[in-house]
């Protein structure tokens, strides 16, 4: 039985909004599943931002001493989260939103442990074999690690 899902979603998912919105409904829709959607926020970036923006960052809620994210102000402040969370509500998807500071692989698969997730959707984008070796992949290492099966969303483009 399929009730939890778990859509991580990046500010480099811009493109693929249509794509991941439609790819979730299809799969959340006949099963009724609550979708999770998880931001998470690099640990690179987090401290880039507090440094560098520190009236941006006080604003969304970012807690800077226990590094706590209000993941409803971050998902509706962050593009594309917000409208993707509204996209599915409108479609009548029940949504949970996570968010989180830290290595995005980990952070996104201890939130698919911590909620129950029966399926992982991810976005990706097309990448050469020599890419992947050089860059790596978060959706690849979310694939090969992921506690539950995971739907690869790849970028069209």
């Amino acid at each position: 039985m399929l009730s939890t899902i778990l859509l991580p979603v990046g500010t480099g998912d811009n493109e693929r909004v249509d794509d991941l919105v439609s790819h979730t409904i299809d799969v959340a829709e006949p099963a009724d599943a609550t979708v999770v959607v998880a931001h998470v926020v690099g640990s690179d970036e987090y401290d880039d931002d507090v440094q560098s923006y520190p009236d941006a960052v006080a604003q969304i809620g970012f807690d800077i001493q226990s590094r706590d994210l209000p993941a409803e102000k971050v998902a509706r402040e962050t593009d594309p989260i917000g409208e993707i969370v509204d996209r599915l509500e409108e479609a009548g998807i029940d949504v949970e939103v996570r968010a989180s500071v830290g290595n995005r692989q980990s952070e996104i698969l201890r939130i698919a442990e911590e909620t129950g997730a029966d399926n992982i959707i991810v976005g990706g984008r097309k990448r050469s074999p020599a890419g992947k070796a050089v860059f790596g992949s978060t959706a690849q290492q979310i694939m090969l690690n992921a506690p539950c099966p995971v739907t690869y969303v790849r970028d069209q483009s």
